[in-house]
């Protein structure tokens, strides 16, 4: 039997820079204006020259009107578990349903110590990340009954939680170990990656691993959304920006870019993917993308926005 194979989704990057505050929210209401389906803001708090990932996406939720709003991902070792719940199910509520909700386990271990966030190995690491993910779940689904959870990082006790989240948040990975894709296969539901950290061949992979924990959870491969990060230049045709080349980055005129996604859709099995322009006039490029890249690869694929 065929692969159930989900209708696509499409955003774009918004990012948290603090250079000029104003950008985000142009990014974000062009995404909302020309239907794309959500917009994302990578998380790292330790840099200074970004905005905070969590503040950001609360201001852009009231900015915006349909769009969906998501971390890119965050980084859990700097928020406790059952706060994360809590913000969530309210940024969810206060947003009609549109929380998008991506967790990281921090793979920049110098930057969380400095603010303070737990570190250890690797494994204790990958345990800290599957008992937040458990948690969070948890407590969406114990409006109305304490809540407890014992485990060998992060303790809940009795927590009596409310509201509940407007919508069935969907919870988005950034994982890359075997078994943290094999965790996100059995209790999460999209796993986000981007093209200049993880090339093709390593898709195919990544979905192997996925398909596994999703089967020994006894979950269907299609509960899974895997996002590709699509970092590039989109071609304006005007004072196009020449870039270096680099594994990874995708460069060219609106149709090169639609023949690159139905490639990462059918033959890699991407079924989300975010645009995070990195050179040139990006909110144009973003524009162009909502405007002639999705409808195209929409249509080849014949499913509606």
């Amino acid at each position: 039997m065929s692969e159930q194979r989900l209708a696509p989704l499409f955003g774009a990057n918004v990012d948290p820079g603090a250079r000029d505050p104003q950008e985000p929210f142009r990014r974000a209401l062009v995404a909302d204006t020309h239907g794309l389906d959500l917009i994302t803001v990578q998380d790292h708090a330790y840099n200074a020259q970004f905005l905070e990932t969590w503040t950001l996406l609360v201001a852009l939720a009231q900015a915006t009107q349909r769009v969906h709003i998501g971390s890119n991902v965050l980084t859990t070792p700097l928020r406790l578990p059952a706060m994360m719940a809590k913000m969530a199910a309210t940024l969810d509520v206060l947003s009609g349903g549109r929380l998008e909700l991506g967790l990281g386990a921090g793979a920049f271990v110098e930057g969380i110590q400095a603010f303070g966030g737990f570190s250890g190995t690797a494994s204790e690491r990958y345990q800290a990340f599957k008992e937040y993910i458990e948690i969070v779940k948890g407590l969406w689904t114990s409006t109305g009954h304490p809540f407890s959870y014992s485990g060998k990082v992060y303790q809940v006790r009795e927590a009596q939680f409310g509201p509940a989240p407007a919508h069935p948040i969907r919870i988005w990975t950034g994982s890359q170990s075997p078994r943290s894709l094999r965790l996100t296969g059995r209790i999460a539901d999209g796993l986000m990656v981007s093209t200049t950290y993880v090339s093709l061949e390593q898709l195919l992979e990544f979905n192997r691993l996925i398909d596994e924990g999703a089967a020994a959870a006894g979950r269907p491969t299609s509960a899974i959304r895997r996002c590709y990060n699509l970092m590039g230049v989109l071609d304006l045709g005007h004072n196009n920006v020449r870039l270096r080349p680099h594994p990874g980055l995708i460069s060219g005129p609106p149709d090169a870019w639609t023949t690159q996604i139905l490639r990462f859709y059918h033959d890699y099995r991407q079924d989300t993917f975010i645009f995070w322009p990195v050179a040139g006039d990006e909110l144009a490029q973003i524009e162009m993308f909502a405007r002639e890249v999705v409808p195209a690869v929409r249509k080849e694929l014949e499913y509606k926005s």
